[in-house]
């Protein structure tokens, strides 16, 4: 029993952790490549809760072979991991979606380290595009908080 609670608790802590343990990926949080994305064959079980994610930042950018052999590998290490967290039965709903939308950060903090600083400069400039219409958006929706 106390090996069951010292795991429930390493799993809610590692989840916290992966949340908060990239600050300035929160901006970064709908970037995930198109050539990564159409090299994904399995999805995992369980996805998590919340807003879908907007179309990709990445769209359009023109990527070398390495490039695009680093984002597959950053791409299917994020999924096995995914996979594992949406198999383990230890976990609640809440914990797993916790830490599969930490992955899914992680995974697109270390995709934009991939990028040159030119596209990198197009993926800033694409966020902060969609987040002006986000925000446009909202003010013309009444009784939105």
């Amino acid at each position: 029993m106390n090996k069951n609670r010292f795991a429930k608790a390493v799993a809610v802590a590692s989840g916290f952790l992966f949340l908060s343990a990239a600050p300035g990926l929160a901006r970064a949080q709908s970037i995930l490549p198109v050539a990564v994305q159409a090299s994904n064959a399995a999805r995992p079980v369980t996805q998590p809760k919340g807003n879908a994610l907007p179309p990709s930042d990445f769209d359009g950018l023109n990527y070398t072979d390495a490039q695009k052999a680093e984002l597959d590998r950053i791409h299917r290490e994020t999924e096995s991991r995914k996979e594992a967290v949406a198999k383990d039965r230890h976990l609640t709903e809440d914990q797993k979606d916790a830490m599969l939308l930490g992955y899914t950060r992680i995974e697109y903090g270390e995709a934009f380290k991939v990028l040159s600083p030119d596209q990198q400069k197009q993926v800033r400039q694409r966020l902060a595009a969609r987040k002006a219409s986000d925000q446009a958006s909202q003010k013309k929706q009444p009784g939105r908080n």
